[in-house]
């Protein structure tokens, strides 16, 4: 994934204040989940003895939402992400979504479609930032919102106490991981914060839906 120059894409927002932004549920419909466990459960070991099981979840979809902080700008906007081995598909609500955006990639094609039209480019953060003026780090985000590094790309890692993943570097993006449910016996991040440069990101994953299958 080329590095982002997230700052300035994210300077051409329009100001609109600087009002805090309540990260809040965002449920979706079809998305049931085991009831989450409070993070204070978590053991030592735990994450060690699910690393191989998370490594091969490869079919997942997780609601949430996703606050932006930079100097010009505080905004927030709802996560709806459907991950397959070779597909996805991110539905992006709210004020950076800018209503209702769609965003898709099969095969290393990726098209974004929204109340303007459907657009491809050769890479989703490309597509996002063309189109939107802002851009997540999408190709990067499958591994991270798993709470793992890509493993084809260099990183750094710290863990906690428990040996849970708690400081991710990774393509000049700092990830710190603040919160853990659990789900269908899986340890699962529940908050992650990203930050490149003065940009900050913060993930709030309301619902998981881990599939084996």
């Amino acid at each position: 994934m080329p590095t982002l120059a997230i700052p300035h894409i994210l300077r051409r927002f329009s100001p609109s204040g600087f009002t805090t932004i309540m990260l809040s549920l965002a449920l979706l419909t079809g998305c049931a989940t085991s009831t989450p466990v409070d993070d204070g459960s978590r053991q030592s070991g735990q994450w060690e003895s699910q690393q191989a099981s998370l490594e091969a979840l490869e079919t997942w979809k997780l609601a949430g939402k996703a606050g932006l902080r930079s100097p010009e700008e505080n905004t927030s906007a709802n996560l709806d992400w459907n991950q397959y081995p070779h597909y996805f598909r991110l539905l992006v609500s709210g004020p950076f979504g800018g209503g209702r955006t769609v965003l898709e990639g099969r095969e290393g094609r990726f098209n974004l479609t929204n109340n303007e039209g459907r657009f491809e480019a050769e890479s989703p953060e490309a597509l996002m930032e063309k189109q939107l003026g802002w851009s997540l780090p999408v190709s990067a985000m499958p591994f991270w919102v798993r709470g793992l590094p890509d493993e084809e790309r260099s990183y750094q890692l710290e863990t906690d106490e428990l040996g849970f993943p708690s400081h991710l570097t990774q393509d000049g993006w700092t990830i710190d991981y603040r919160d853990w449910e659990r789900v269908d016996n899986l340890w699962l991040p529940r908050r992650l914060v990203m930050e490149y440069d003065e940009v900050r990101i913060t993930l709030v994953i309301n619902q998981w839906q881990p599939d084996s299958q």
